[in-house]
């Protein structure tokens, strides 16, 4: 796999199973462009979310197996995407390290905090189990949820506080994903090169 710019917070990866072909590419300092193509435009429009409103830049290429359902595309659309800000990201000198986000959407309202404490914790309730999300089974918003945040390094806490769209719940998650995301990422101007931390490491 590439690994990432020193320079730049950036990250190209590629990854070929049995099940998924992907390629994905991140600017955590980017301007919310992305092109992506999953073969599933509601798994589209999730990346897309976070591209969007984390300022992020995504280009996500990704196609499967899919006669088989879509658990599959979605599962490693997501670990490739959370590694792929893991690597941008580097060594997590001089950034906030914590972030959250409360995101009303019409009806919905969704809360999301993040810590890239570089030790994986998810603990996510979309209410979404028993719903379909436009072509989605609502379990697999969760999982990739929790796939993408395991494969970044991060502790991830999602909830659903109020709803009744499935479609408004799964957009909104991804919205407050990309504010807190950012939050989290964002250069500390008073910790210049210090790691947010008082053991001195995130590596464990």
């Amino acid at each position: 796999m590439a690994q990432p710019d020193q320079t730049a917070r950036v990250a190209n990866l590629e990854r070929s199973t049995g099940e998924t072909t992907i390629s994905v590419s991140v600017d955590l300092d980017g301007q919310g462009r992305y092109d992506v193509d999953t073969g599933n435009g509601f798994l589209d429009h999730m990346v897309s979310q976070i591209s969007r409103h984390g300022l992020f830049d995504i280009t996500l290429k990704a196609e499967g197996d899919t006669h088989v359902g879509w658990h599959h595309l979605v599962e490693d659309t997501a670990i490739m995407l959370g590694r792929a800000f893991g690597q941008a990201l580097g060594e997590p000198r001089g950034i906030r390290r914590m972030g959250h986000a409360v995101v009303p959407l019409d009806e919905t309202l969704v809360m999301v905090a993040v810590d890239w404490s570089g030790r994986p914790y998810v603990s996510v309730d979309t209410t979404l189990n028993d719903s379909m999300v436009e072509t989605l089974s609502g379990d697999l918003v969760a999982h990739f949820l929790e796939s993408f945040a395991i494969e970044a390094r991060i502790n991830l806490h999602a909830r659903v506080l109020a709803g009744v769209s499935p479609h408004h719940k799964a957009e909104a998650l991804c919205k407050a994903l990309a504010r807190a995301l950012r939050d989290a990422v964002e250069p500390d101007p008073r910790a210049a090169g210090q790691v947010p931390s008082t053991k001195g490491t995130l590596d464990s």
